[in-house]
């Protein structure tokens, strides 16, 4: 897939007016990934972009690549069968959280368990957008929308707890403002074999604004958060001076150089672990008690569903007696009239 022409994300742009609203998430995104795909050495043509409906799945329209505008919640479902026709191709699901986890939530897991080859990006805004403000499956509980006017009674999925759920292999998490780690990780996630899942948390201006506001807190947003880098301490805050340890199956945090902590005793990140016992517990960590965990939590190489599917495919004509049209028209019951 490799190409010598070198590509700019001008090159990624289309002729098409961008028709989110002004100060939405998604036009950060949008550049982050224009910017990624020119760094990922692949020609133009062999990438697809494959969106469901909802304020994110107008993304197709605004890339200069191959792409299909779906049906609702069915993205990854016609991503997993343009993948498994032409392996060749880079996929890209576009998937919003209603769109993805609501009526897609089916496809969502089945992609994961299946390990198909592509690279699903979930626009999380806790909020249906296009269709004007009910609550989705990741509104936190007493939220109130268009369709919960007295708060939702409803627990919220956290996508993350999902892919594991569906035996997921690869999971990170960024926000739509944070463009440099957005494009560090879609550059990953492309060369990862299998499925991998990128929650983006992004802000909706009109119906959830703000909703992710504790965590990009300017001056909070050290002691917030906590990016996470294979092999390296899971270290965090305003002067690097906060850790995480395993305090028997729990995790918690603690300050290095109090109560006789140091660096030494703080965990190292092992995203590449089979386990997901200590992913799980990463990907559900959540404010005021922990940081928001972000980067790579989750890379675990494991085999690809198109890759079984070529092999068997091989291994039948192999086996076969039919090589031709006139071996397969004259097998079986066959009779001379």
């Amino acid at each position: 897939m490799a190409t010598e022409v070198k590509l700019t994300f001008k090159d990624f742009k289309s002729d098409q007016e961008v028709r989110w609203c002004a100060g939405c998430g998604d036009h950060a995104i949008l550049n982050t990934v224009q910017k990624a795909m020119a760094e990922m050495n692949i020609p133009k043509e062999k990438f697809a972009v494959i969106a469901g409906i909802g304020c994110s799945s107008r993304f197709p329209y605004y890339m200069n690549t191959y792409g299909f505008h779906t049906i609702h919640g069915r993205a990854a479902a016609i991503a997993s069968g343009v993948k498994t026709a032409n392996p060749d191709l880079s996929v890209w699901v576009i998937n919003g959280d209603g769109d993805g986890l609501a009526i897609g939530g089916n496809h969502f897991i089945h992609l994961n368990r299946r390990n198909i080859d592509v690279n699903l990006l979930l626009f999380n805004n806790e909020i249906y957008g296009l269709t004007k403000g009910q609550y989705s499956p990741t509104t936190k509980e007493g939220t109130k929308t268009k369709t919960s006017p007295h708060g939702t009674i409803e627990n919220p999925f956290n996508p993350g707890e999902l892919v594991l759920g569906a035996q997921g292999k690869y999971f990170a998490r960024t926000f739509d403002i944070n463009m440099k780690l957005t494009q560090d990780i879609l550059l990953d996630a492309e060369k990862h074999q299998g499925t991998s899942v990128i929650e983006i948390l992004q802000n909706c201006v009109i119906f959830s604004d703000g909703v992710h506001g504790y965590y990009t807190d300017k001056e909070m947003k050290l002691d917030r958060q906590i990016v996470l880098h294979h092999g390296e301490k899971m270290i965090f805050g305003t002067n690097n001076d906060k850790g995480l340890v395993l305090d028997g199956l729990k995790l918690k945090v603690v300050k290095i150089g109090e109560n006789g902590i140091t660096e030494n005793d703080i965990l190292v990140h092992d995203a590449h672990e089979e386990n997901p016992f200590l992913h799980w517990m990463l990907i559900s960590m959540k404010g005021p008690e922990f940081p928001i965990a972000l980067g790579v939590i989750r890379a675990v190489k494991a085999s690809v569903y198109e890759q079984k599917l070529e092999a068997q495919i091989s291994e039948a004509k192999a086996k076969s007696s039919i090589k031709n049209i006139d071996d397969l028209l004259n097998s079986g019951s066959t009779w001379t009239v």
